[in-house]
Parts: structure tokens; sequence; C-alpha cells
């Protein structure tokens, strides 16, 4: 009889002994908390004040949001219901919410034309902001400003065409005299523009709004979040392309050109912008034709625009000088001439680098945009300290009405800053 049948274990295993559990330490719940927040006795330490402070905060916080009150209609009657209890007067946002939103001028009627363009805004931003959308969308994104101030403001149709023909004529002068200089052709294209809008303006008569298909809204009834809006999307997309030609314009080979572009930059970067707000209002009008009558709105819009492109035009130039030599010495090798090589090559590299520096700007001018209220333009801070705090219904209401304030444009805000992250993650082509 042979060992094997003698003898039946085997000297070599036939399977895998099975993994052991890792250690309670080394997984989970503990795991995340030993590497985050008690990684070491200061990190500790910091964690336990940390908490303690967030406990204090939310001790005081939970009581009055979850006690809140949100259908009386005035400060006494939230007092009277909350009856010593610490909670928030929340009526105030369900009975003047209109006014936060829209003002307390702009007729209640007509609040479908702003809820229309904003939805109108989405849809023509969409192909700028997402390159997978069919590029023909950029059509109606050239069309939406113009659709826009119509359904907004109202009036007559043709002023929305007249300045429509105005933009085509600039383009065309952007066109001719852009091969030469994008500063000198943006610039004329500017000037042709603003020459056709102001023909335009003589020859409409006084009464050509009285049988418009929609009725005419002044700019002086617009008010609340509406307009702040409103500021921030129209002076961010004036402001880039301006931003743009004052860098290139500031780089320019054209003395005249380069030394405009810079004392414009250097003059508009030390001014604070409530002062350029305070010249819009007074002094800014003195500067047009004596016939012509340009309204508050356009008069910010141009100021804050002014501003807000200077800090651009530096963005951009940092991220020009940034590039390295050889990129401008391969499109001269390419036989690119000026305006081709900076669509081309210079620009998309530049704007790459600088995203981080514009929606920090950006995000700074539509916060910037409650500066308004110093010269009597109610948006959403003006509404707040002027119409609503002087009410006796609601005087002495402030944490619920900043507080969403400050919600608004926060949302509006990190909104921004998370599509800036995006598009830096989509952009990142180099190699790591």
């Amino acid at each position: 009889m042979s060992d094997k049948t003698t003898n039946p274990i085997a000297f070599v295993a036939e399977g895998t002994i099975p993994p052991s559990p890792p250690p309670a330490n080394e997984t989970g719940v503990v795991k995340w908390l030993r590497e985050n927040l008690f990684s070491s006795i200061p990190n500790g330490i910091l964690t336990l004040v940390a908490l303690t402070l967030i406990y204090m905060i939310l001790q005081n916080t939970v009581p009055w949001l979850v006690n809140g009150v949100w259908t009386t209609n005035s400060l006494n009657e939230c007092r009277e219901v909350l009856d010593g209890k610490v909670g928030a007067c929340f009526s105030v946002l369900t009975e003047r919410w209109h006014q936060l939103l829209y003002g307390f001028k702009y007729p209640a009627e007509f609040y479908w034309r702003p809820n229309l363009a904003l939805v109108l805004l989405l849809v023509a931003i969409a192909p700028v902001l997402f390159f997978d959308l069919p590029r023909k969308m950029l059509i109606f994104t050239a069309l939406y400003p113009f659709i826009a101030f119509w359904l907004i403001w109202g009036g007559t149709i043709m002023a929305p065409i007249l300045a429509l023909l105005g933009f085509i004529v600039g383009g065309v002068v952007f066109q001719i005299y852009g091969r030469g200089s994008f500063a000198a052709g943006f610039f004329g294209g500017i000037a042709a523009a603003l020459i056709i809008w102001w023909l335009g303006s003589l020859l409409i008569p006084e009464g050509a709004s009285d049988n418009a298909m929609l009725p005419a809204v002044p700019s002086r009834d617009l008010g609340g979040f509406m307009l702040n809006l409103m500021l921030g999307v129209t002076c961010v997309s004036l402001s880039l392309p301006l931003g743009i030609a004052l860098a290139l314009g500031r780089q320019s080979d054209m003395p005249l050109i380069k030394w405009i572009c810079v004392v414009f930059i250097e003059f508009v970067r030390g001014v604070p912008l409530i002062t350029l707000l305070f010249v819009a209002s007074v002094m800014l009008a003195y500067f047009f034709p004596p016939d012509a009558t340009v309204d508050l709105f356009l008069r910010v819009v141009i100021m804050i625009t002014m501003f807000s492109a200077a800090y651009i035009a530096e963005v951009i130039r940092g991220g020009l000088a940034a590039l390295p030599k050889g990129q401008y010495e391969a499109a001269d090798s390419l036989g690119l001439d000026y305006p081709q090589a900076m669509r081309l090559i210079i620009l998309p590299q530049a704007l790459k680098i600088s995203i981080p520096g514009i929606v920090n700007v950006a995000v700074g001018l539509f916060k910037d945009t409650t500066l308004v209220s110093v010269i009597s333009m109610f948006d959403l801070v003006g509404m707040i300290r002027g119409p609503i705090l002087a009410s006796t219904e609601w005087n002495g209401v402030y944490w619920e009405l900043l507080g969403f304030a400050a919600a608004l444009f926060f949302v509006v805000c990190y909104g921004i800053s998370q599509y800036s992250q995006w598009l830096e993650r989509r952009l990142a082509t180099d190699h790591r």
C-alpha cells in the first residue's frame, strides 16, 4: 500500500486563505475622522474649537429659523404670534417678494416680460458656456440682447432694430480695419455702432411707443434683484470684449493707441467705482449731444463697464505675458497675420490662463451692482434700505431681508464659481 493511501493529509494548500478584515481604525468613519479632523494634536484641538463655535451658532440660529412666521402683515403681528419666543419674521418676504425681485414701480401685469427674458437668457448663454451644443444657437445669442431690451422696456420695436443695425455696421467696420490692428478695428466698430444708434434715436418720433406692441416701461421703474441681474449680465458681457481690446491695445506697436489704453486703464483703476457712479448720475449727460436723452440706466452701464473692463484688461494682459515667446514665433512661422494669430493661437491660451482672474472680476462686479443704491436706483439693497424699511409695518426687520439678499447673491456667485472650475477642468489639456 502506498504512502498516499495511508497518509491522506496534503502538505500543499489547495486554496488561498480568505483575507482578514482591516482594523476598525483603518476603515469607514473612524478612518475619515482620524485622517481629516484628528490627524494630529493641534488639528484635533482646532476641530474641537470649530465644533464648539458651530454648536454655539446653531444653538441660536436653528430656533430662529424653525420658529419663523410667514403669514402676518406687520412686524408687530409677528411679535404677537411669537409671544416672546425667538423666531424670524419671514412675513416680510411673503408680502414684499415682488418688490424685492422687480422693484416697487414695475407694473405687476408685466412681470411675465422680465421672467421670459430670464428664461431666454439661459437659452442664449447655453451655447457660449457649453461647447457641445450646436453652433447655430449662437445666432439666437447674438439676437438676444435686442429681444431682451424690447421685452423689458417695451415701446417701439424700431429701437432694438436700429441698435442691431448699428452693431452690424460696427462689425463690418471691425472686419475692414481690424486686419491691421485689433484694437483699432474694435474701437472703430464701437464708434460706428454708437453713431448709428444716435442717429436712430433722433429719427424715432416722440410718440412712436404709443402704438407699440408692448407698452413702454421707463428705466426709473426698474428695480429689485431684476436690476442687479440686468446690470451684472450687461456689464460683464460688454466689459469682456472691451477688456480684451484694451489689453491688446496696451501691447500695440501704435504709440497713440497704446498710450490711450494705458491712460484709460490706469485712470479707471485708480478711481473708486462709487465715484464713477456719481459721475454717471450727475456729469455724464453733459458729454452727450444736447438733444440726446440718455437715461440713468445706460449711463450706469457705461461707467460700470468701463470700470470692469480696466480690471479685465490687466487680467488678460497677465495671461498674454504668461505665454512663452515661442507661441508668437510659431504664429509668425505659420504665416498668420496679426488678427489670425490672436484669434487662433494667442488669445485662446491667454484666456484659458486668465479664467480665474476674469471670474473674480465678474463676481466682484455683480456684487458691486448694489452700489447703484447710492444714486437713487432701487436695486435689491436699495429696496431694502428705502421703501421696505421706511414703511411702518416692517421698520426694524433687518436679518430676514439682508439674509434673503445674501442668499440670492450667493446662489448666483457660487454658480459662476462652480462653472469656472468646470471650465478649467474642461480646458485642462496640459500634461500632468
